[in-house]
């Protein structure tokens, strides 16, 4: 396991992962915002509708502005799970009682014939 894989396993054990299939019934609802995490290059090609783009890198600069609820519940997400669970642990130390990581990311929403969009 390299220092990486180390941090994920890490961040994955303070933080509640919820199921692409859960995160979508929730973002339609308007219970929860997904936010993607991954980068500018990876959101172009293809996204979650109706999700927002805060990238990994600026998360922490950005994330007040977008969400000033402290009690919203956020699902990030990446494209395997990892810096999406790294995200969620930061917000969560941030104050954000209810930041989440979508297990196995973007490539387990596709999985599951979930929509995506393209811009």
């Amino acid at each position: 396991m390299n220092r990486f894989e180390k941090l994920v396993a890490g961040a994955k054990k303070k933080v509640t992962e919820i199921l692409p299939a859960e995160a979508a019934a929730k973002s339609q609802n308007g219970e929860a915002l997904i936010i993607d995490v991954r980068e500018k290059d990876e959101w172009d090609e293809e996204h979650i509708p109706n999700a927002t783009h805060l990238s990994r890198g600026t998360i922490e600069l950005d994330i007040e502005a977008k969400v000033p609820d402290l009690n919203a519940l956020i699902i990030c997400h990446c494209g395997g799970g990892g810096r999406s669970a790294l995200a969620a642990e930061s917000l969560q130390k941030m104050g954000y009682k209810n930041a989440r990581s979508m297990a196995s990311g973007f490539k387990a929403w596709k999985a599951a014939g979930l929509p995506t969009t393209k811009i």
